[in-house]
């Protein structure tokens, strides 16, 4: 038989350093969950992708027990580590901070397509150069190379 699902939490935390301080320790103990628990199987789950953010959706049962399922890295903080800025734009419309290429917006749609809600790399990659946009990065080519 399934257990009850009781909450569902969704929270951003660097690879490999997870700890019961905020935001981690007042979003677990407010559900009862064992925080250090968590910390343990987080840690040694991401302990390959030390430093970099990594989405994580808990599933909290009734019973206090949980499981959780680890996303990859959002398109903007790929966006940053590709062009190497130190964050995007806070006029994206008039100032422009860097520029990247459709074979980079590849790479990160590849990465994401299992995160977004879309079926193809290419409507991925239109998603990823709208990401860029709005942080004032241009997108060098024009319009996305359409595969075949």
């Amino acid at each position: 038989m399934a257990k009850e699902v009781a909450a569902l939490i969704k929270l951003q935390v660097k690879g490999g350093a997870a700890n019961p301080s905020p935001p981690i320790g007042p979003a677990l103990g407010a559900k009862g969950v064992n925080i250090m628990e968590f910390c343990k199987q987080f840690n040694a789950r991401t302990q390959d992708k030390a430093g970099k953010v990594v989405p994580v959706v808990i599933t909290v049962y009734a019973d206090k027990s949980f499981d959780f399922i680890l996303k990859t890295a959002p398109a903007a903080v790929q966006i940053i580590e590709q062009t190497k800025i130190k964050k995007g734009s806070s006029e994206p419309n008039k100032s422009k901070v860097g520029t990247i290429s459709w074979d980079q917006i590849r790479v990160i749609a590849e990465d994401k397509l299992a995160d977004l809600n879309c079926f193809t790399v290419d409507a991925a990659m239109s998603m990823v150069a709208g990401t860029a946009r709005s942080m004032g990065v241009n997108v060098k080519g024009g319009e996305a190379p359409k595969t075949k």
